[in-house]
């Protein structure tokens, strides 16, 4: 008999994890089982706590002649420690950095884009998608050791599902790699970069598509955002979640700054009689993010939107449960950054059993560690908070113009 956490979807498993304690071990185990590859994106790999064992199975997959290719974000993760960065070459793992920042850094307005998604897959069998780092609950690069662990998620993924993160993944380690040969001179081989490329982005590679993939892809879907193809899939896919509940609508979302059309949908939704409610970062961890956020409250308060503040660690879940059958889960926030610059995956399962576990966690989230906003002490903070908002929301909305965006 399957497991019971792993719910069958004509040809998916679909295994939802809360936090690096679970989602370490099952990608641990996952690279320590392949046999020809391992692909990982991720916007921070650190190497403190557990998080290094995850480097340590890359390093164990390369050593026994796995291809091993990583993707970090030149912002989130930085530099490598040399120990590491030692250890990788020498095993023969192949990493890349995605857009460092260069010395003139975020004055450019193109360094602005990130690769925020955070994808595994092995031997184009087993797929990890969600919002955790290779980054170790208890440990905070910023703010050092935590009391208790942040509050995120990520799924295990099988099935047709794989095959798309692996061509998405193949496409973006190509296209870095003619950069890397052009930065070189080596323009053969940039040339013969981008045709593998273009093979990736026009199905020449890969598995062959046929007729069957709505069947395969109507209980899990993955939804990217970039700059080229899929610039607002995700929110689209949000908004029409939202617009057609009828119950219940559950979002934990780390960084909520979400676009008109956005915050009119989860408006529309209370007014109409749906429940509607929103775990959201209650503890201080970046002005602009924790700032910018606040001056959206008063609009959705009012129209019967419940919010709740975590508060209990960090918060820093992406997912979202509607009507109890449609759930997202990835590393897509509700804000400009995400929705309109990063590079994001989420995954989309539409399935009671799995709806019911995450429901559970996020109820228990907001019933445990959650503090619910009130309206009139929301109207009645300080001046200076409310001045802090407004100029945080307003710096925000001056750097999505000068990068040619409305929001």
């Amino acid at each position: 008999m399957p497991r019971p956490d792993l719910l069958q979807r004509r040809e998916h498993q679909i295994q939802l994890l809360q936090g690096s304690k679970e989602f370490f071990p099952a990608l641990i185990e996952a690279v320590d089982l392949a046999l020809a590859e391992v692909r990982l994106e991720t916007y921070i790999f650190d190497f403190t706590g557990t998080s290094a064992g995850v480097a340590q199975a890359l390093e164990r997959a390369a050593q026994r002649g796995v291809t091993v290719q990583l993707v970090v974000d030149g912002v989130g993760t930085g530099t490598f420690p040399p120990e590491w960065r030692e250890r990788f070459d020498r095993a023969g793992v192949q990493w890349r950095v995605y857009a460092p920042l260069g010395p003139l850094g975020y004055l450019l307005p193109s360094r602005w884009r990130r690769l925020h998604r955070k994808l595994c897959v092995v031997d184009g069998q087993v797929s990890f998608c969600g919002g955790i780092n290779i980054l170790d609950d208890l440990h905070d690069p910023n703010y050092g050791t935590l009391m208790l662990p942040r509050l995120d998620f990520a799924v295990r993924a099988s099935g047709m599902l794989v095959q798309e993160m692996r061509d998405t993944m193949a496409l973006l380690w190509w296209r870095l790699q003619a950069v890397r040969d052009t930065r070189q001179r080596n323009f053969p081989a940039a040339l013969s970069s981008l045709r593998t490329a273009a093979g990736y982005r026009h199905g020449t590679q890969g598995s062959a598509k046929n007729g069957a993939d709505d069947v395969h892809f109507a209980k899990a879907l993955l939804l990217l955002r970039d700059n080229v193809h899929h610039r607002s899939k995700i929110e689209r896919a949000y908004r029409k979640a939202i617009g057609e509940a009828r119950q219940e609508i559950i979002i934990a979302n780390a960084y909520f700054v979400p676009g008109r059309k956005l915050r009119r949908a989860l408006k529309m939704a209370a007014q109409r009689g749906v429940k509607v409610q929103l775990l959201l970062q209650g503890k201080y961890e970046y002005f602009m993010q924790y700032h910018a956020a606040r001056p959206v409250y008063g609009a959705l308060l009012a129209a019967g939107v419940e919010i709740y503040e975590y508060s209990a660690s960090f918060l820093h879940a992406k997912v979202a449960v509607v009507d109890g059958r449609w759930v997202t889960v990835g590393s897509s926030n509700l804000d400009p950054l995400s929705l309109l610059l990063a590079r994001e995956a989420n995954v989309v399962v539409n399935d009671a059993g799995f709806a019911a576990d995450l429901r559970g966690r996020l109820v228990r989230a907001m019933e445990n560690g959650g503090q619910r906003v009130d309206a009139a002490q929301y109207a009645g903070r300080p001046w200076r908070q409310r001045l802090r908002d407004r100029i945080a929301f307003g710096l925000m909305r001056a750097a999505l113009f000068v990068t040619g965006y409305r929001y």
